[in-house]
């Protein structure tokens, strides 16, 4: 990492925690890069995670953080946001952090267009937990807790946010880590409610029960199935289902952001009830 980046961490917590072959570092670093080419001010800045592999990341920042509980990153956020407008608040989660304890946090941020930046470390696992299924471990995939083949239909969390309401959507993945770093950097200038899911390997509790015992494996996996917007539009829906969209997926400018609505609300009962200037 370039040296002028390493005052977005605190070098005292590392080495990192995360197993041999985890993606979930090059996100981080992927962050870190989007926050240094965004300019965002580090005294103005909190870093929210719930819990999780992902949630480790919110130790290693050097920011002001806060390691909240299960799937309630979003809830916390929302809170921070509402008390102090001026910060920069983003959130990071993993899969089952953001799609499944703290679901329906998610889908009303989204639905609200509240100015959260939200990045969710997708590796299709509860890593932290041993390899428990996620709502985004594709079907007929294998973990700890589905040892003959998942037959849960996978969440397209992309496609939820856009239909929630959220007002930029990106997903990218660690094998095309300057994509990725470039989709957290439009979200962070995005106002209104940001949201990128990185594609993430995990070798040690993913990888080995899905043929792909390697982070090499999985990397090569990534490159294999995922594929830009532009180009997959070109495909028909069935050969579109075998392959993943990455990139820019959606972007609207013009919403109203949920901050601003409610500080309206706050100034016209205030001029109404004359405890306003």
């Amino acid at each position: 990492m370039a040296v002028h980046l390493r005052k977005y961490l605190r070098l005292n917590k590392l080495p990192h925690i995360w197993c041999p072959g985890c993606g979930h570092g090059i996100i981080l670093n992927s962050l870190i890069r989007a926050i240094d080419e965004v300019g965002l001010d580090q005294e103005k800045t909190v870093v929210v995670s719930g819990i999780g592999c992902s949630s480790r990341a919110t130790g290693y920042l050097n920011f002001n953080t806060l390691h909240t509980t299960h799937g309630r990153a979003m809830a916390f956020a929302t809170g921070v946001k509402l008390g102090n407008p001026d910060l920069n608040v983003i959130v990071l989660s993993g899969d089952g952090d953001s799609a499944a304890i703290g679901g329906n946090h998610l889908i009303h941020a989204a639905r609200r267009n509240i100015d959260i930046t939200t990045v969710v470390f997708n590796n299709n696992i509860y890593g932290m937990t041993s390899g428990q299924y996620s709502p985004l471990t594709p079907k007929g995939a294998y973990g700890t807790t589905a040892p003959y083949g998942n037959v849960d239909q996978a969440f397209d969390l992309c496609d939820l946010m856009i239909s929630s309401g959220a007002s930029y959507v990106g997903r990218g993945a660690t094998y095309h880590a300057k994509q990725l770093t470039t989709l957290i950097t439009s979200a962070l200038d995005h106002k209104g409610f940001s949201f990128v899911e990185g594609i993430s390997q995990c070798p040690t509790y993913y990888g080995r029960r899905n043929n792909l015992k390697t982070a090499v494996d999985m990397l090569q996996w990534q490159k294999d199935v995922t594929i830009k917007k532009k180009a997959a539009e070109k495909l028909s829906p069935e050969e579109q289902q075998e392959k993943i969209m990455i990139g820019e997926l959606h972007k609207v400018a013009d919403r109203p952001e949920y901050v601003e609505e409610y500080e309206k609300v706050i100034e016209k009962v205030s001029k109404k009830e004359g405890t306003t200037g």
